[in-house]
């Protein structure tokens, strides 16, 4: 199976996504950005891709905000590079045989490049469905264990994945006990 890459133009989802674009044009750009990563982690947890955020950096001279909290790779470009170019050079060095490189945008110039890369293309519309879809079916799911009673318990904490953590690792640490005849 080939790992699935996504790279999103994030300027282009904001303009595209109505809830985003409405913080924009309020002159809430900073929200629109912070809602558009959010929603892009949580898809990310449902659908197990690797997801690449580009920020046109023309747009943002001098942003230094750190994402970290979204376990996402944003990127910001250089004030000389367009969004654009830098997807189009990043699929084309993230598309090979064992990766499948997917680029949100509705840019239509850009898609042309995308697909002579051997990736592919996903409209700004089209990805907002999927990500709701993915919503939609956790949300299912949830209620399905709800009916039939069962509960689900809620993930580890960072505390607990630690202590497991640490305890396997001086479990691979100590050699095996020898067992006396």
């Amino acid at each position: 199976m080939k790992e699935d890459i996504l790279i999103v133009d994030a300027y282009n989802m904001i303009g595209n996504w109505p809830k985003l674009n409405r913080l924009k044009l309020t002159d809430r750009l900073p929200e629109a950005r912070d809602e558009l990563l959010n929603m892009l982690a949580n898809y990310k947890k449902l659908r197990d891709t690797n997801i690449t955020v580009v920020f046109d950096a023309m747009y943002v001279p001098g942003i230094s905000k750190s994402y970290r909290q979204f376990d996402l790779e944003v990127v910001w470009t250089n004030r000389d590079e367009t969004a654009d170019s830098y997807i189009e050079r990043l699929a084309k060095e993230r598309q090979t045989r064992f990766t499948q490189v997917t680029v949100a945008t509705s840019d239509q110039a850009e898609q042309w490049t995308i697909f002579s890369e051997g990736a592919l293309r996903i409209p700004a519309g089209e990805l907002l469905r999927d990500i709701e879809r993915a919503q939609n079916e956790v949300k299912q799911t949830a209620r399905e264990f709800a009916d039939r009673g069962l509960v689900r318990k809620s993930p580890w904490n960072d505390q607990q994945l630690y202590k497991l953590e640490k305890l396997r690792d001086q479990m691979m640490a100590r050699p095996p006990k020898k067992k006396k005849d």
